[in-house]
């Protein structure tokens, strides 16, 4: 929105209104000054006023301006002297830049005349800008081998001045290397060179410093000056070189992995990447490369693989360096290992028993083992042995083998089976040693009969149990194994009551289980004595027998029979009689019955259930009387009816009941007259409700106390518990005093024996693991910290100890010598390590002999399978006859077979492929030893069998075809080494020489190692040149020694790498282009291109914008990198420049780039892109709507910067708007009314005035004018309503509007402000003020008072509204106020009249459609709400009377009987139809009798028990509800409760756990079983999951039975409520257990002992030394020592615990952990808080639940 500008003063205004109709002049005079740039402020430019022919003062009368738009105002005028001075600051650089001629245009208005006049101001340029460049240092780099003549680019200087003030020339400091060549551009400027006049020498000077300086031709001259910095770029004409030619170095063959050995290094005189030195392998043999790595950045050798000494000893390799360019150097490293004792003694078991016989003789072999160390000397000494506490034995039979037999005889039911731990160790320092563990099983014999866990068997059996129910099951043990421990059950025949005893039982043969077959009657037997008898299934059965009774119990199946009364079979019913004058207690009968059950079944009780006069009778609770509770009275009923319940006392209980009917009267005769009519005076609804009332209470009482008795019963078992563990003295039984020791009345353990348990997520379907035990304690032994290594099995079955499984075949059946005499058992592994092996298990029970005779064989390599060896059995001097009787076999300790023993021929044949290259590698000599294992007896021997070499390899290279890749620069003399052939061949078949195709650039030199090892080198003896021979194609062959020779080809690629040695040039020195002004970013401008005679990086161009561009270039063009194309990137301005000078450099990839320049022309082609601009110079606003035509609204003045047709501008308003444009000068319009104006129709108009100028395309540019149009008074107030009708309800609040005047005014705000009265109309007055009110702004009518329709129902009102205008203009309005009717009264009785007795007559045996009487009301409301309405709400007898429902007449609805109460009382209900509807009732009371007095005296009488019935439902009801309550609050309050605690146990698990345990992960897990409850090797610790509130964790097999297992003495079977008596009150059991208490920790260096100065973790770990343990164990003693002969308390001071005076006053408990913190308890975590702390009131940080327990241990 453009703004209007106005002038302050209200002169002005009026002058602009005074001026309407005056045609402004066309054309005006130009008036021009000129003044030179950076004039003070207020310096004089002109005098203005003399030029417009005016004197000084006129210039402020006549309101002469200057109304210039755009920038900054620059000039300024002076009213006093008339003179046109400057406002600011006049720089012509920043107003013209570039410009050759600086002028500036204004207009001055003169409003008076509404002139304008045009000023033209030149700017002149002075020198005041010095040259200056855009770097003012510049570095440029140069090849040392740089053509002679060579230009390079220097940076362009700028001078913002024009003429002889800009620059002029450039100097260049004086240099013996180059000189300075300027350039002109085509535009003038000139752009400097710098000129290479002498080759450089990068190692006589590295750097060249010059100095630039431009110069303008101003006075004074003015200069700038930039620093040049050429650097001397090095080329690559110096090879690498060695420090050493040789290194050496010796490592231990235990180094580890990645150990770096010795740094070779080499040299470049070079710099840069010239110098940059890769370090590769030259040679280097294929084990070598395996074991070393080299850097080949660094030139570090460090290894990759593991040494062995064993295996090599000494390794030599070539090391060579290459730089950038081809050049090389090499070097020998040689490396040797030195031997280490790291290798363990190998334990194989060549032959194995994995069952033996429990009664086996002394002696039996079981094992046949080979001990083997791969180290020599007193490392590969081996000795071995096994434990001493098993009956076996280990004797040394020949060489490294031992026998492993029996030394004592076996007994399987003591020891089922034996883990043989063999110890290998060896003489090395330090000493290493080997465990094998060899599982042998101790076969059964059936040497045990079952026997009965019971002497005697009771069993207890329900009668009418279903057929096949499970009775009992008897178990019988047998502790011998397999089959001779299976046990079978039976029953042993006898008769009951003449049927065999199989007909009623039998027993499962399998699991012992007995079932009845039939239902047993408890009235027909009571018990029966059974045999039952169990065998094994041994070869030769064992059997036992035991006596079994069974016992009938009774169960209440009979329900209780009635003797009396007898109920009568002719129909009748039998009476009792109970006189009006028995007194309470009188024995009115007696119920007497029986039941045919036995015991608590036959108990019976009688209870009354039912009567028809409740209270009246009692039944004796065991007697079964029936008496009087009360005194008969006359109102009771003639008969009473009783229902008696007899109940007996089984579960469930089973009753009868009997019906009794008493008479109450003194005689039978006074009975016998109504005995046929009388009925039950009680209504039997009431006695049903009555009964399910009762019934209800008893049932919600009974539930009640039920559920508070098992509560009771829960805490007095849970005390019960906790007492009888009191009672036992609060010790833990079975556990030896001296593994406690006392710390303030707790016990603690000295030693902890725990292990680890680790459960899964799902360990309720896993077993527990005992990975390790667990040494992180409290106290710890030494010898607890002991663990044994896998069980391992190794040797001929494949299977090795990394393998980490442990093997165990079982020998299922005895094996028969003579039928088999080898089994072979295939083990699969299933690890990563897969491999299959076979363990042969000879025939025990032989001794063992070994023979020292060594057979030594020669055989060539690569033998076909079947070729004979020799003939071991002649060698070795054997019977061939029993060669196959005593089994003999070869042994090797090779994962394959080589060789094979014909039993028939006695010859050693070859049995798997030899390849001497596989078995031995490279080693002069290959030796394969095997070992001739004869049984019968055990021999062995030994056998040597040597594999000589064949020619029966080719060399070979490691790779297919070799590259070199070679610069062209490279001098003739170089070397280049070539890949070594291999040859797994050895001596005259290896390796002996290499061969060269010809070639006239290259030779080959044959090298020889120290191993006398060939490699061949490259030497190149002639120049290359890349453009004559990119590449060259050679073949490499090696020979070897063999007859015929065997050889190998490689072929060789060399490529010749290119040099830099050719620039970039542009195809054109220019290039022309052009563009129009208005291309958007992105289009393509022109691209230049350059070419390279070289190749790859070489040979690519880089093309970049030069130094010389002017600023602004790379802002508005962009130069692709790559294709050389230019485009826009900015926006052009043909105003602002037509024409743009850019120079662009291209420069290859190399090394030393050299560039080319070339210069580029781009033309600006102007278009139509500057829209017109329009701008509001006065605006006259808001008009007043009574304006007349041709007032003048406003003064525009529209420009457009396009030249020419695209310069003229044309102005138009919208048609249809009483507006009107005119020009008036060139460029200015006018804006002025051309019709009348309504404020009414149209309050303001927004003018959009369109400027288009005549360019093609045509540009227009918009803006809006804001008129507002003033308002004047004329409209009146109006309303859509001449007239209002209101209606109100009657009683309405006071206050509350019930009418909104809609009456408005269209003129503006302070004439339409309307003003609300109400008149008084008609003859009556002060309605106004006593009753309605008007809101004066708002015109809201609202009553004062609540209006009453019974009162006034019409009032007439006049409104009367006024403006705010002047004059003032005012409107009546007529408002009818209506009051309507509510229903707000209820109907009234006019007869009979309230609170009157009335008494109606009505004669008995009167007809239907008597009037008896009539009920009349009357409603003081109108209309439907006085409609009355007669209803009948109550009467004795509904169906005598009815009502007429308008007329309210009283009728008989049939005719009156004899059986109709005498007295009726009527209640008639009186209703209006009012919403909502109103009602009253009338009483009236109609006597059935001839006299009235009768009637009366008879009405009061018959309704006391109908109230005693109710009274007693209400009360019965109260009960229920009360019980109910009761219940539902007790059982709400136990489930919160137990919702509490189970909340508490969660938040206990889910915090966070201590690291006294040291698991990783988030697992919880809980100290589950510490202590001396069991056996110490079995005291484990649980690692519980996340999940494993829900699971429970299984044990997978026990080590050994816990000495307390049979008193199931363990903490996880214990109740929590005795949980918590042994362990305190915040104590949980395991499945609950809180979380370890953290205040146990303690410093490294607060520690007591020696382990208080080393650096530990602060973790608050416990001494993890014997030394510090023995030290801890014995301060405690002490403490608990003088804490009990009460020496001190606690010590010899307060928190000392008894320490200071043993080791001096400064040690204090702050240095030794409370001690009570960290007994554990057995089963939980929990620890005993600091009672100290409790007193100093800290509380122990991390503790949670202990607090309580800190009391209790402190009153201790």
């Amino acid at each position: 929105m453009i703004p209007a500008r106005m002038h302050g003063d209200c002169k002005k205004l009026v002058l602009l209104v005074v001026l309407l109709g005056v045609l402004w002049e066309t054309g005006g005079t130009q008036i021009y000054y000129s003044v030179p740039e950076e004039l003070e402020k207020g310096s004089r430019v002109g005098n203005i006023a003399k030029d417009l022919g005016l004197e000084p003062q006129e210039l402020e009368e006549r309101g002469v301006r200057i109304v210039s738009r755009g920038r900054t105002q620059l000039f300024a005028l002076n009213p006093r002297s008339g003179s046109l001075v400057t406002a600011g600051r006049i720089d012509r650089e920043e107003l013209c830049m570039g410009a050759v001629k600086c002028q500036l245009n204004l207009e001055i208005l003169m409003e008076d005349q509404v002139k304008i006049y045009g000023v033209v101001v030149e700017v002149r340029d002075i020198n005041d800008n010095a040259p200056y460049f855009q770097e003012g240092e510049l570095e440029i780099k140069m090849s040392e081998n740089a053509a002679k003549g060579m230009r390079f680019p220097l940076p362009h200087a700028w001078d913002p001045d024009i003429g002889k003030n800009s620059l002029q020339s450039y100097h260049l400091s004086s240099h013996t290397h180059f000189s300075l060549d300027v350039q002109s551009g085509a535009d003038g400027n000139k752009y400097p060179e710098l000129v290479l006049e002498r080759a450089l020498d990068r190692e006589e000077k590295a750097i060249h410093h010059l100095v630039l300086t431009a110069s303008d031709g101003g006075d004074p001259v003015r200069t700038s000056t930039a620093r040049i910095r050429v650097m001397v770029l090095d080329a690559n004409d110096n090879a690498p070189a060695f420090a050493q030619s040789e290194y050496r170095v010796s490592v231990p063959e235990n180094v580890a992995l990645g150990t770096k050995l010795l740094l070779v290094n080499a040299t470049d005189p070079d710099e840069g990447s010239n110098a940059e030195v890769m370090y590769s392998f030259r040679y280097v043999d294929n084990k070598a490369a395996q074991l070393f790595e080299l850097d080949c950045n660094l030139g570090t050798i460090s290894t990759i693989g593991e040494l062995n000494y064993e295996e090599s000893g000494f390794y030599e390799m070539e090391v060579q360096a290459t730089d950038n360019a081809g050049y090389s150097a090499r070097a020998k490293v040689l490396i040797t290992v030195l031997d280490v004792n790291d290798n363990a003694p190998e334990v194989v078991v060549t032959s194995l028993s994995s069952s033996i016989p429990e009664n086996s003789p002394r002696g039996t072999l079981i094992a046949l083992l080979n001990v083997n160390d791969q180290d020599s000397g007193e490392n590969g000494r081996v000795t071995c042995f096994v434990q001493r506490n098993l009956p076996f034995k280990l004797e040394k039979s020949y060489g490294n083998y031992y026998s492993l037999m029996t030394d004592t005889l076996l007994d399987r039911e003591l020891v089922p089976s034996y883990n043989i731990t063999v110890m290998a160790t060896d003489r090395g320092s330090p000493p290493l040693s080997t465990e094998t563990h060899i599982i042998l099983n101790v076969a059964d014999i059936n040497d045990n009969a079952p026997a009965f866990s019971q002497a005697s068997y009771s069993a207890y059996i329900l009668e009418n149990n279903p057929r096949g129910a499970s009775i009992i099951s008897v178990t019988a043990y047998d502790p011998d194994y397999g089959e001779n421990a299976q046990v079978t059950y039976s029953l042993m025949e006898d008769t009951l009551q003449g049927a065999p005893l199989s007909s009623y039982v039998s027993i499962n043969s399998d699991t012992g289980v007995l079932y009845a077959l039939r239902s047993f009657d408890y009235e027909q037997f009571r018990d029966l004595e059974l045999q039952v008898m169990a065998h094994d299934s041994g070869d030769l059965p064992l059997s036992s027998n035991v006596s079994l009774s069974l016992f009938v119990l009774d169960q209440n199946d009979n329900s209780p029979e009635i003797l009396f009364p007898v109920v009568p079979t002719d129909g009748s019913t039998g009476v009792e009689l109970a006189p009006r004058s028995a007194e309470p207690g009188y024995l009115v009968t007696k119920v007497v019955a029986v039941d045919r059950d036995s015991g608590q079944n036959a108990w019976l009780s009688y209870r009354l259930l039912k009567a028809s006069e409740p209270g009246l009778f009692a039944v004796g609770l065991h007697t079964g009387e029936v008496r009087t509770a009360r005194a008969l009275l006359d109102r009771d009923a003639l008969k009473q009816s009783l229902v008696v319940a007899v109940q007996d006392h089984g579960q469930p209980p089973l009753s009868a009941t009997v019906t009794l009917k008493v008479a109450v009267a003194d005689s039978i005769p006074d009975v016998l007259a109504d005995l046929g009519s009388l009925e039950s005076p009680a209504s039997f609804d009431d006695l049903g409700l009555t009964l399910y009332l009762v019934v209800a209470v008893a049932a919600v009482s009974c539930v009640f106390l039920a559920f508070v008795i098992v509560l009771l019963a829960l805490r007095l078992r849970s005390w019960h518990m906790s007492r009888l563990f009191q009672a036992s003295g609060n010790g833990l039984a079975g556990v030896p005093a001296s593994q406690f020791v006392g710390v303030d009345g707790v016990r603690a353990f000295l030693q902890t024996y725990s292990h680890e348990v680790s459960l899964t997520a799902d360990s309720r379907g896993s077993h527990v693991i005992f990975p390790q035990p667990n040494y992180a304690d409290t106290l710890i032994s030494q010898e607890s910290c002991e663990k044994s290594e896998p069980h391992l099995l190794s040797g001929d079955s494949g299977f090795s100890k990394d393998n980490g499984a442990l093997i165990q075949v079982v020998m299922d059946g005895a094996l028969e010598w003579e039928q088999t005499l080898e089994y072979t058992v295939t083990l699969t592994a299933a690890d990563r390590n897969l491999q299959e092996g076979q363990l042969q298990h000879p025939v025990a029970g032989f001794p063992a002999k070994a023979s020292a005779a060594v057979i030594r064989y020669e055989i060539l390599e690569e033998r076909e399978k079947g070729f004979v060896v020799g003939n071991v059995v002649r060698d070795l001097d054997l019977d061939l006859g029993s060669l196959s009787a005593r089994r003999l076999r070869v042994v090797s300790g090779a994962s394959r077979r080589f060789f094979e023993v014909n039993w028939e021929t006695g010859e050693m044949f070859v049995n798997d492929r030899l390849d001497r290259e596989e078995l031995c590698g490279t080693l002069p000599s290959c030796t394969i030893t095997l070992e001739l294992v004869v049984e019968r007896p055990l021999e062995l021997f030994s056998a040597e069998v040597v594999i000589q070499d064949i020619n029966d390899n080719n060399p070979s290279f490691p790779t297919r075809e070799m590259k070199l890749e070679i610069s062209e620069a490279v001098a003739p003399g170089t070397r280049f080494p070539l890949e070594s052939a291999h040859d797994p061949d050895v001596g005259s078949n290896s390796l002996q020489t290499y061969e060269l195709s010809r070639n006239e650039y290259f030779a080959l030199r044959v090298q020889t190692r120290e191993d006398s090892t060939k490699y061949a080198e490259l030497v190149l003896e002639r120049a290359l040149d890349r453009e004559r021979e990119p590449d060259l194609q050679l073949v490499l062959t090696a020979l070897d020694g063999g007859t015929p020779a065997r050889s190998a080809s490689l072929p060789i690629r060399i490529v010749v790498l290119d040099a830099n040695d050719n620039a970039p040039t542009f195809n054109q020195s220019l290039y022309r282009a052009r563009v129009l002004e208005d291309a958007p970013p992105g289009t393509r401008v022109v691209q230049v291109r350059a070419t390279d005679l070289d190749e790859g990086p070489n040979g690519e161009i880089i093309y970049s914008f030069g130094s010389h561009n002017r600023a602004g270039v790379r802002e508005l063009f962009s130069l692709d990198l790559v294709t050389g194309v230019l485009t826009v990137k900015g926006r052009l301005d043909f105003e602002d420049a037509k024409l743009h000078e850019i120079y662009i450099q291209a420069k290859d990839k190399g090394a030393n780039p050299e560039g080319a320049h070339c210069k580029v022309l781009v033309e600006v082609v102007d278009v139509n892109d500057n829209a017109p601009e329009i701008t509001v110079t006065s605006v006259y606003s808001p008009v007043p709507e009574d304006a007349p035509l041709g007032t003048v609204i406003a003064l525009l003045s529209v420009t457009d910067l396009d030249a020419g047709e695209n310069g003229l501008v044309t102005c138009e308003v919208p048609p249809g708007l009483p507006f009107s444009l005119t020009s008036s000068l060139k460029n200015y319009f006018t804006l002025k009314t051309s019709a009348a104006l309504d404020r009414e129709t149209v309050p303001e108009y927004n003018l959009s005035i369109t400027a288009r100028d005549a360019g093609t395309p045509s540009l227009s540019a918009l803006t809006t004018v804001r008129v507002q149009v003033s308002d004047i008074n004329d409209n009146p107030p109006q309303s859509s309503q001449s007239s209002y009708n209101v209606y109100v309800e009657e009683n309405n609040l006071p206050g509350v509007p019930i009418l909104n005047l809609s009456v408005w005014d269209p003129d503006a705000p302070q004439n339409a402000r309307l003003s609300f009265f109400l008149l008084e109309q008609g003859a009556e007055t002060g309605l106004v003020g006593r009753y309605f009110t008007i809101n004066r702004d708002s015109g809201v009518v609202s009553s004062l008072v609540p209006l009453d329709h019974e009162d006034r129902r019409e009032f007439e009102l006049t409104a009367h509204i006024s403006d705010g205008g002047t004059p003032v203009l005012a409107t009546n309005i007529s408002v009818n106020v209506f009051v309507t009717d509510r229903n707000d009264n209820a109907p009234q009785v006019l007869y009979p009249r309230p609170g009157q007795s009335s008494v109606e007559m009505l004669p008995r045996g009167t007809a239907a459609g008597y009037l008896v009487t009539r009920v009349v009301g009357w409603d003081p409301d109108a209309g439907h709400n006085a409609w009355l309405s007669y209803s009948l709400l109550g009467a004795p007898n509904q169906s005598l009377f009815a009502v007429g429902l308008h007329t309210g007449q009283i009728t008989t609805a049939r005719p009156v009987q004899d059986t109709d109460s005498p007295r009726q009382t009527l209640t008639v209900l009186i209703r209006d139809n009012g919403e909502p509807s109103l009602s009253t009732t009338a009483t009236l009371t109609v006597s059935v009798t001839e006299e009235s007095p009768e009637a009366l005296a008879e009405f009061p009488a018959g309704s006391a028990p109908r109230e005693q019935n109710k009274n007693l439902t209400f009360y019965l009801l109260l009960s229920l509800i009360l019980v109910s309550v009761g219940f539902a609050v007790t059982v709400l309050g136990v489930i919160i409760f137990k919702v509490y605690k189970w909340k508490q146990s969660r938040d206990l698990y889910r915090a966070p756990v201590s690291s006294l345990y040291r698991t990783p992960g988030p697992s919880l897990h809980a100290d589950a079983v510490r202590g001396g409850l069991m056996a110490p090797h079995l005291y484990h610790q649980v690692y519980l999951t996340t999940d494993s509130r829900r699971s429970d964790p299984l044990l997978k097999k026990p080590g050994a039975a816990s000495p307390l297992a049979s008193r199931q003495n363990t903490l996880r079977s214990l109740d929590p409520v005795f949980y918590r008596q042994v362990l305190g009150a915040e104590s949980s059991p395991p499945g609950q257990q809180a979380p370890p208490n953290t205040d146990w920790r303690f410093s490294q260096a607060q520690r007591p002992g020696t382990s208080g100065s080393q650096n530990g973790d602060e973790t608050g770990t416990w001494p993890n030394n014997q030394f510090d343990t023995e030290m801890l164990q014995a301060m405690i003693l002490a403490s608990a020592s003088e804490a009990a002969d009460g020496s001190s308390t606690l010590g010899g001071g307060t928190g000392t615990m008894g320490l200071s005076a043993r080791y001096g006053p400064q040690f204090t408990l702050q240095h030794v952990p409370d001690y009570r913190q960290n007994v554990y308890i057995p089963g939980s975590n929990a620890t005993l808080t600091n009672a100290a702390g409790k007193r100093d009131g800290k509380a122990p940080a991390g503790g949670n639940g202990n607090k309580k327990k800190s009391g209790k241990k402190e009153k201790k």
